[in-house]
């Protein structure tokens, strides 16, 4: 068929086959007026060699040397060019869950009652989840506070999240507080815009430490699960808690002076959980838990194929071209090796 014939991915590098014209002219010209050079003023033709340290190349040298360089340059353009022919079809798998990752960057993540923080041990979580996920499920981060935030949408490519991990930090925000109600509802849009055949889950990572309304956010989960979205939470920090740290290495204090401290809230993430028809996990070191919701948020959606995404993979030839100017060059640094020490005594 024609479409599996020879063609080139970038065409446009043959373009560059047209410089071998003019230096093919400049080589011609510098070739009639070389034995003009101004340098031939100074000197007899036979002395230059001894004056200049190198000897005017015969023609038939320029011309063998063009050849050859020419030659080159042809194949390292053709190479670039990308031909290929031949090709094989791939069936296209889409991933039939989605999980969007809900993470708490309020102030009470910074307690250290974990180390080296509750923020930075969710952000290893996320690791975690992210170096487990063999495409088997969509994710997706939003991250809250007082607002809440998409940073990164539904996406098959999970490195995408890891990249952005590093710059996410409680400074974000300026408004403190951790409200979960407006981060359901964003998470709820993103969802909107995904197959319905998907399986929604959402996986919430925090100290349970929130500002919102209990019954309206009671009710939001409970809606949430009756779409079937589920929850499942990681908690993060202890019961013992820990100052809450503010700016410039003090720590927040209220009204009557007093170290502000937070505690992990156990009790109402289990709630929470229960009512998402999930699960709720105590984050630690280990990659069982994040291990565990991965395989619980894929329960109903596995992946399926679409007989209209199809991929064509083709078979790339440019690398023969490659190998062809590494031979060629080979006899090149072979010339410029040094003399054996015999030779040279």
């Amino acid at each position: 068929m024609p479409e599996a014939s020879l063609h080139f991915a970038s065409p446009w590098w043959l373009l560059g086959l047209l410089l071998i014209l003019p230096v093919g002219a400049w080589l011609r010209r510098s070739m009639v007026y070389g034995n003009i050079a101004r340098i031939n003023r100074y000197a007899d033709a036979h002395l230059l060699p001894h004056l200049t340290g190198s000897r005017e190349l015969r023609p038939q040298e320029r011309w063998r040397r063009f050849i050859r360089w020419a030659l080159l340059w042809t194949l390292l353009m053709i190479a670039m060019a990308g031909p290929r022919w031949d090709y094989s079809e791939v069936q296209m798998f889409t991933p039939g869950s989605d999980l969007v990752v809900l993470l708490d960057i309020s102030r009470s993540m910074d307690v250290a009652d974990v180390r080296p923080s509750r923020l930075t041990r969710a952000k290893q979580e996320i690791e975690d989840l992210i170096n487990q996920n063999r495409g088997v499920v969509r994710l997706g981060l939003i991250a809250f506070a007082s607002v809440a935030h998409v940073v990164a949408p539904i996406t098959d490519d999970s490195q995408t999240i890891r990249a952005i991990l590093p710059a996410i930090d409680s400074d974000l925000v300026r408004l403190q507080g951790s409200r979960l109600g407006q981060a359901l509802e964003r998470a709820q849009s993103l969802f909107a815009g995904q197959p319905e055949k998907s399986q929604h889950s959402l996986l919430l990572i925090s100290d349970g430490d929130f500002a919102d309304n209990r019954k309206a956010l009671k009710k939001q989960i409970q809606q949430l699960a009756e779409d079937g979205v589920h929850l499942y939470i990681l908690g993060v920090g202890t019961s013992g808690g820990g100052p809450v740290p503010g700016h410039v290495g003090r720590f927040l204090t209220d009204s009557r002076n007093q170290l502000v401290e937070s505690r992990l809230d156990e009790e109402e993430l289990k709630r929470l959980a229960k009512l998402g028809n999930g699960i709720y996990l105590s984050a630690d070191f280990r990659d069982q838990d994040t291990g565990q919701i991965l395989e619980l948020a894929t329960t109903g959606g596995s992946a399926h194929s679409s007989e209209e995404e199809r991929v064509r993979v083709w078979n790339e030839r440019f690398y023969w071209l490659v190998l062809a100017v590494m031979l060629l060059l080979l006899a090149t640094f072979r010339k410029h090796l040094p003399a054996p020490r015999g030779e040279a005594e």
